[in-house]
């Protein structure tokens, strides 16, 4: 065995990211800007947990999206920060519920409203694909379904896809595919893109 050198660190501030490595466009494959769940735990909250401490927990880790669990582990909605915001919060307390008692459960998307894309439909995608199935429904989200094993595969974000296309919208501020879309056909050449059928 040898030993390696050792270098100082104190005037290095960046950090590398796959994203600085990959030329990524509409062009690419759709697998590129889905989260997998195979690769990366989901981010879960049980149902029956407190609306407005789940709000300040999202903030302060800057999560914009939760899968939302039962009491048995089982999927039944997503939770959006957006969803969570004080504002939507305030309306529920301003129409006679106590605060301390609203759950997330009061402001979720149930799993029975939701549209997703399959994951087998994914593989044979492009980013524009994508985009352009899902700008008609004004979500900022979307479930990737993997139904050969009925689970939930992955989730797709209008947000991180903005951010790996580096467009010029502002990611701190939550978009839907639609406006994703806008921007796209403003500064890249038109694309034929396919239409993927979402399942519900």
């Amino acid at each position: 065995m040898k030993k390696l050198a050792l270098y100082p660190v104190e005037k290095i501030d960046e950090l590398t990211s796959p994203e600085a490595y990959e030329d990524i466009s509409i062009l690419s494959s759709a697998v590129n800007i889905f989260t997998d769940f195979k690769k990366v735990a989901p981010l879960v909250i049980e149902s029956n947990a407190s609306a407005v401490e789940v709000e300040s927990l999202m903030q302060k880790s800057h999560v914009r999206l939760k899968l939302v669990v039962n009491h048995k582990n089982e999927f039944v909605g997503l939770i959006s920060f957006e969803s969570l915001h004080n504002q939507e919060i305030l309306k529920r307390v301003a129409e006679g519920h106590q605060r301390e008692q609203l759950k997330v459960t009061d402001f979720m998307i149930a799993k029975d409203l939701l549209k997703a894309i399959d994951y087998d439909d994914l593989t044979y995608a492009r980013i524009g694909d994508v985009i352009e199935t899902l700008k008609s429904a004004g979500q900022q989200h979307c479930l990737v379904l993997d139904r050969k094993n009925h689970a939930i595969r992955g989730v797709l974000s209008a947000n991180d896809i903005a951010r790996r296309l580096k467009l010029a919208v502002d990611v701190s501020t939550p978009n839907s595919f639609a406006a994703i879309f806008d921007v796209i056909s403003k500064v890249q050449q038109p694309a034929v893109l396919n239409t993927l059928q979402p399942h519900f």
